[in-house]
């Protein structure tokens, strides 16, 4: 065992924090990049565009909560949760690499392209769905793998003293590499942007996990059976964190995938490179508010008046804002820019409170289980926005529509938020980071 790690400095924290960073690293990558590249390197629509990122729930409903159930089961490779950051690490960079290599890839296993190279514009190359399809699926199968692990490691080599501040490091070094991600793809292009990803990915993967030691055995199911506390599970309060946390997801997925047909139709003067470039702009300052807000702002507030309320009030003012986006939007990529900072503010609440709340209502020694069945609440959602949503909106004329869907879907949010009662115990654990891989 390093002596950083005995002695749980800080160090040890940074480098705890750094599988966590790459998955997130990745995912930042996917939200920038995916709907973009799909739509004007290789031609497809929003109806298309939809259906391939349909595969990533598929694979969260399938991948999370497996992963979750067998990384609290088993010994492998010297450790619980090693071997499947390991194996998910390697392979998101494997298909982050084969995101702008998907009309090779097409060519080189003989599919036949979604669309003639007559029906494409100067630039574009002709590139199966099917291949799109299943490097998406393989990358966020490859997240989901990953994703529970390098949160649940935490957890695992803390102590109650020191369980916050490693989830706070991460929190932040997540965080930071999140905004560094759009910025990269904002200055140097995504296509610069994923090579860059699959660098970081495989080396913040795979290279740390191997210098952090792992307990063969895990405290909290010595307590599983003593009839106190989270070794028990709070199955209706559980279920009501689902419910509440489902129509947030519904909402900013809507904003993730169809952003970039958002910004095409406002601003029709505005280049592919250019479009790319406000996107990454966008979620640049929508994620830098969520890398800040939690740690200064929410944790304090969560402590005066809980952690429920704190998430309800922040959930509806994103609602606001995406009614913001209606009005404002066209008037400026700088009004955009505006109503991502409002935005910003609950997706700060997103990636820091729910799963605080969750965690006081599951049991301790099966947390990696119930991570896993809480990313239902964002992979159903998701699913239900490339099945249907996307249908909608490749219908529609006006693509506000969008920001519709979510300022209602948000406002709902918020009201069943109010109905989840608040646990006792609202301090400890309040900057943990969300369930779910987006």
């Amino acid at each position: 065992m390093l002596e950083i790690q005995k002695q749980l400095k800080s160090s040890f924290f940074v480098l705890l924090s750094l599988p966590s960073t790459a998955m997130g690293f990745a995912l930042s990558i996917q939200i920038a990049a995916l709907s973009w590249i799909l739509n004007t390197k290789y031609g497809f629509d929003i109806h298309e565009v939809g259906i391939v990122w349909a595969a990533g729930p598929i694979a969260g409903i399938i991948g999370q909560p497996l992963a979750g159930l067998a990384s609290d089961k088993v010994w492998f490779l010297g450790g619980r949760r090693r071997p499947f950051i390991l194996i998910g690490g390697v392979l998101t960079a494997l298909m982050l690499l084969a995101l702008p290599n998907i009309h090779v890839i097409s060519d080189a296993l003989g599919f036949e392209p979604t669309k003639a190279a007559s029906d494409l514009s100067e630039g574009q190359y002709p590139a199966s769905i099917y291949v799109a399809i299943a490097v998406a699926l393989i990358l966020d199968l490859s997240i989901n793998i990953s994703f529970n692990p390098t949160r649940s490691i935490i957890a695992d080599v803390t102590n109650e003293e020191t369980v916050t501040k490693g989830y706070t490091w991460m929190q932040t070094i997540s965080g930071t590499f999140g905004v560094l991600a759009y910025f990269l793809g904002s200055t140097l292009g995504n296509i610069s942007l994923i090579y860059v990803g699959v660098l970081l990915v495989f080396v913040f993967s795979v290279l740390p996990v191997f210098f952090i030691e792992e307990p063969e055995t895990l405290n909290s199911a010595e307590d599983e059976d003593t009839g106190s506390g989270r070794s028990e599970t709070d199955t209706v309060g559980f279920i009501k964190v689902l419910l509440a946390h489902a129509p947030t997801w519904l909402g900013i997925q809507t904003m993730f995938v169809f952003m970039f047909a958002y910004v095409q139709q406002e601003y029709p003067n505005l280049g592919n490179e250019e479009v790319g470039s406000v996107i990454n702009w966008s979620f640049l300052i929508f994620n830098a508010v969520a890398a800040l807000l939690p740690a200064l702002v929410l944790e304090p507030i969560t402590k005066k008046i809980g952690r429920v309320k704190t998430h309800a009030i922040c959930i509806g003012i994103m609602a606001v804002g995406y009614a913001g986006m209606i009005v404002m939007g066209n008037n400026s990529v700088y009004m955009i820019y505006t109503m991502m900072v409002i935005l910003g503010v609950g997706w700060a609440a997103t990636v820091s409170l729910p799963f605080a709340i969750m965690s006081e209502k599951v049991a301790k020694a099966k947390m990696g289980f119930y991570m896993g069945i809480f990313n239902l609440s964002v992979v159903l959602p998701q699913l239900a926005v490339s099945a249907f949503i996307g249908k909608i909106l490749s219908e529609a004329e006006d693509k506000t529509l969008m920001f519709y869907i979510a300022s209602i879907a948000l406002a709902i949010s918020a009201v069943v938020w109010m109905t989840v009662k608040e646990s006792k115990n609202t301090g400890e654990s309040s900057s943990v980071p969300s369930g779910g891989h987006h």
